[in-house]
């Protein structure tokens, strides 16, 4: 096995599973190939990739530094150290909310209306863009209260 991770430069497991990711999207490419819809979707796929490796993941990498260059900052400045980072208290209530708008958006927008009620049989007349941002306004009031009691903790157990 040495000289197979000295060549390969991983674990034989790495390679299998690799080898077989490969052969799940060759599958998934022959099931799409026959269908006329297929160069319509490899597009949408391509330009999905090229907006989010190129356009969204520098705007939240930003937004993030921005988050660690604040801690930073006030690690610096403040004569109180930081007990509790609040960064994955922000982070984890934007990465959810951002997950929903993007899975649910033909719903949230309205564009999918005619898809809704043939798939699921609901009417457009429920105001989904209130209840997304109710389900954000919870994730952060959730997020809020863990927050909260995190720093309630942390000042008990200083001296």
């Amino acid at each position: 096995m040495a000289w197979f991770k000295r060549v390969y430069g991983e674990n034989p497991l790495h390679l299998l599973a690799l080898l077989g990711c490969f052969a799940l999207a060759g599958a998934a490419v022959l099931a799409l190939y026959p269908n006329p819809g297929a160069v319509t979707i490899a597009i949408w796929f391509a330009a999905a990739v090229i907006g989010h490796d190129l356009v969204l993941y520098p705007l939240y990498a930003l937004a993030d530094r921005s988050l660690v260059l604040a801690r930073w900052v006030r690690r610096r400045v403040s004569s109180r150290p930081v007990t509790v980072a609040a960064t994955n208290h922000l982070r984890l209530p934007v990465l959810g909310s951002a997950l929903l708008g993007l899975i649910w958006f033909p719903t949230i927008s309205g564009g999918g209306a005619d898809v809704l009620l043939f798939a699921a049989g609901l009417p457009t007349t429920i105001d989904y863009v209130a209840r997304w941002l109710l389900v954000t306004a919870v994730l952060f009031l959730a997020s809020a209260v863990l927050y909260a009691v995190r720093l309630g903790r942390s000042a008990m157990r200083r001296p």
